[in-house]
């Protein structure tokens, strides 16, 4: 008898292996989505005659349809359904990087044809930052701390990938190779959702029960882990941007290879950070790790602004990189720790946060 339970709940453990590995290959998706297009930014110029200020608009416009679906979806996800809404997410974010390679070339004007395809895929990817996160904390695991540092380091490693192999993609095949690059970065968000019709999944909702939105709007913990999630954000992204500009001046290289290098030397660091935590053991409670983080973010920042040396200066850069990298996940865990019941809702409003932080950190930092 004991050893059939057993073997039950190992089975059952096994299962939901493949539902934290599709919500990882999720968060890939998403990595492809935000870096995948501004890295063709030239090519389009070259190519298609559109001004890099027109293209940069295209940035703005992922993210604020990104904040526009996390706060739709408050209250309209739970009622669709988990499994319907992750699937139809990585659809339409497929959808919209394959037209990435097909709308500018079949609409009169190029622009209208990227405008389009960023609205497809920034759609599925909001849907997707919403989702991923209360399917893992749903799952029946002993240490979903862990589970949500690794899940998110996928992001941060996923993003390295893509602009490493896009980069020397580009650079082999030519850069006309581009639309058979997003064709290829397009598979990968169609085959994840195959495989979330497969996956068990369960909601926040089925296993706490949710609360009230008037009730969670006005939980005075809410509210704190809101302003956490928009810092976490902000202190992540503000600095990402910076990345590029501190190796470019730090080692006197070219604008191109300190892209490139900025770029991955931030996110590998944050990846790194993130899968420590959930591959070490630590001892010391969530709260006290993410304020230590939080004190050495804050120093990170501060030997940026004041090395006086640039190479210095990137070394900040690389330590805010493994500093964020806990506090982005670690809120969404405090969340479900914190405020069981608080549902999709909650984790869709949370992502609002930290998008509106990823969209303000940048842009306080450039008017400073």
């Amino acid at each position: 008898m004991s050893v059939s339970v057993k073997s039950n709940t190992n089975a059952k453990d096994r299962r939901y292996r493949s539902t934290v590995a599709a919500c990882c290959a999720g968060y890939i998706s998403e990595a492809a989505i935000n870096n995948f297009l501004p890295l063709l930014f030239i090519i389009f110029r070259n190519s298609l005659g559109i001004s890099l200020e027109r293209l940069t608009l295209l940035v703005t416009v992922n993210f604020l349809i990104q904040l526009a679906v996390d706060l739709a979806s408050a209250k309209v996800i739970d009622r669709i359904g988990y499994r319907r809404c992750v699937v139809f997410a990585h659809l339409l974010s497929s959808l919209g990087l394959v037209s990435v390679a097909v709308l500018p070339f079949i609409l009169s004007d190029a622009y209208t044809g990227l405008m389009c395809s960023v609205v497809l895929y920034a759609g599925g990817s909001g849907l997707i930052e919403v989702l991923v996160s209360p399917i893992i904390e749903a799952c029946p695991a002993p240490d979903k701390h862990s589970l949500m540092s690794l899940m998110h380091s996928f992001y941060c490693f996923g993003t390295v990938a893509v602009v490493l192999i896009s980069t020397l993609a580009l650079r082999f095949f030519g850069a006309d190779s581009w639309r058979l690059l997003a064709a290829v970065w397009a598979a990968l968000p169609l085959v994840n959702a195959f495989v979330f019709t497969r996956v068990p999944i369960y909601s926040m909702t089925e296993v706490h029960g949710s609360m009230p939105m008037k009730r969670l709007l006005a939980s005075p913990v809410f509210w704190a882990l809101f302003f956490l999630m928009f810092a976490a954000g902000a202190s992540e992204m503000a600095m990402s941007q910076w990345a590029s500009a501190f190796a470019e001046s730090g080692l006197g290289v070219s604008k191109t290879v300190g892209d490139l290098l900025g770029v991955c030397m931030f996110s590998l660091l944050m990846g790194t950070s993130r899968m420590l935590r959930s591959r070490l053991h630590i001892k010391t409670d969530l709260l006290t790790l993410m304020i230590w983080c939080g004190i050495l973010c804050t120093g990170s920042y501060l030997l940026a602004a004041f090395a006086p040396h640039p190479a210095l200066a990137l070394l900040g850069c690389g330590l805010c990189g493994f500093s964020v990298g806990i506090l982005w996940p670690g809120v969404y865990s405090m969340a479900g720790e914190l405020c069981p019941t608080g549902g999709t809702a909650m984790f869709a409003l949370l992502a609002l946060a930290g998008d509106i932080g990823c969209s303000g950190g940048p842009t306080l930092v450039g008017l400073v």
